[in-house]
């Protein structure tokens, strides 16, 4: 096995010849054998070691071997304690799911402060192929079906090609020891009960069950790459405009493809979506319908479908108040800045101006509420803002972000859309305020 590692580093992962490496090392066969690898190929490693707290006097016993271990190896080891019930609990996590945002969270932190390169899990074949059945029994797309990936940012695998067997016997013929987690043995888990009462079947079906499996998570990695160039043609052609309110795409994209629903999918099951059939019918519902998940919405605009993130529909009560002495005041949508000026001159959406003698100061910035009336500029009549954002087809989520600049509660500008025309410079203004983002 020794000389398949050095082999398998040297064509697939030569960049850890050179690199600073963090081993997450919990005191098991697995991380230790990798611990003894990479000393037989000399790399620069330390090691980290989570103590989660979860199995009494058995997870001292596990810290005090990887000490030990440490020393043996001669290698730094980093130790850290959790209350991982207490996460789990806060957080509202299962256990497992607690340990291994713990255990991440603390190994991408050291990394970043201690300069490692790349942090190494041994993660194996047979871990593979586990993973693979669990996101298989609980549905998944093809994302979940391709594997655990050898490289993800700084996260190194380098045992992936390796079996369960392989490393066993590798520990064994070369003497080393390791600590054994008794809930390894328990069928409490999904991932034990497929480990110890599934795999073992598929493998009496097919003794060559690892090598079948290697191949097909190949084919389907290959099927991925041409599904994500697909993707990425199609959002070309779909999105038109990113900002930091939302993405917004063409409707009649989706139409014009055979399987809208697989397109909708891929584009959007990262973002927690879980009603598909709901996520299609909004390609013709009316506008302003939408679809939540638990982070993201959906929202059916006119010919446009729009994401968002949920808390660009938490509406901040909050205002600013701007004194007749700001030179600028950053806002959620920018910064405005604030002249006094001789004549007008460049003019856009994001410039307006108007007859300082008219204002009251401090002027109120704030998001728009219902009630709010206002003169459209070159108009007589005074019209209510939601009318106005209505007769301008402003998306639901554009009226969630309408701010108005006000002076003693009368609206001077809807930022960005249009000034009030009581507020406007004439041939008699003496003083010209300019306002801009």
């Amino acid at each position: 096995m020794l000389t398949d590692f050095k082999n398998h580093i040297i064509e697939k992962l030569s960049m850890l010849k050179d690199g600073k490496l963090l081993i997450a090392i919990s005191g098991g066969i697995d991380s230790v054998v990798l611990a003894h690898l990479c000393q037989n190929m000399n790399l620069n490693f330390s090691l980290a070691h989570c103590n989660f707290k979860l199995r009494a006097e058995e997870s001292d016993k596990d810290e005090a071997f990887v000490m030990d271990l440490a020393k043996d190896l001669n290698v730094e080891v980093f130790i850290q304690n959790f209350d991982t019930t207490a996460y789990a609990t806060e957080h509202k996590r299962s256990i497992q799911m607690a340990a291994r945002e713990l255990r991440y969270d603390w190994f991408k932190e050291l990394a970043a402060q201690l300069n490692f390169d790349y942090i190494l899990t041994a993660h194996h074949a047979d871990d593979n192929l586990e993973t693979f059945l669990i996101n298989f029994t609980r549905g998944t797309g093809l994302n979940g079906l391709t594997g655990i990936p050898t490289v993800n940012d700084n996260v190194v695998r380098p045992l992936l090609p390796f079996s369960r067997i392989q490393i066993e016997t590798f520990a064994k013929e070369n003497q080393i020891t390791w600590r054994e987690d008794a809930s390894n043995a328990s069928r409490k888990y999904l991932r034990n009960k497929l480990r110890h009462e599934v795999v073992p079947i598929l493998k009496e079906i097919n003794p060559q069950l690892l090598d079948s499996f290697q191949n097909t998570l190949s084919h389907l990695n290959d099927t991925q790459l041409v599904v994500e160039e697909q993707l990425f043609d199609f959002k070309k052609r779909a999105i038109i405009s990113e900002d930091d309110l939302g993405t917004t795409y063409k409707i009649s994209e989706f139409k014009a493809v055979k399987n809208p629903k697989a397109y909708l999918f891929e584009l959007f099951k990262n973002y927690g979506f879980t009603a598909w059939n709901d996520v299609v019918e909004l390609l013709d519902a009316q506008s302003g319908k939408l679809v939540k998940s638990n982070s993201h919405r959906l929202i059916k605009h006119r010919e446009f479908l729009i994401l968002t993130t949920l808390n660009h529909s938490d509406r901040c009560e909050k205002s600013l108040l701007i004194s007749e002495y700001d030179d600028e005041v950053k806002t959620p949508f920018g910064v405005l800045s604030f002249n006094n000026v001789d004549e007008i001159s460049e003019t856009s959406n994001l410039i307006v101006y108007v007859d300082k003698d008219l204002l009251k100061f401090p002027l109120e910035l704030r998001l728009w509420k219902e009630g709010d009336v206002f003169q459209p500029i070159g108009m007589k009549g005074k019209k209510k803002i939601s009318k106005y954002l209505k007769d301008e087809k402003a998306s639901l989520v554009e009226k969630e972000n309408t701010w108005v600049l006000t002076s003693d509660n009368k609206v001077v500008w809807v930022i960005g859309k249009r000034a009030d025309e009581r507020f406007k410079v004439k041939s008699k203004t003496k003083k010209i305020f300019k306002v801009t983002i």
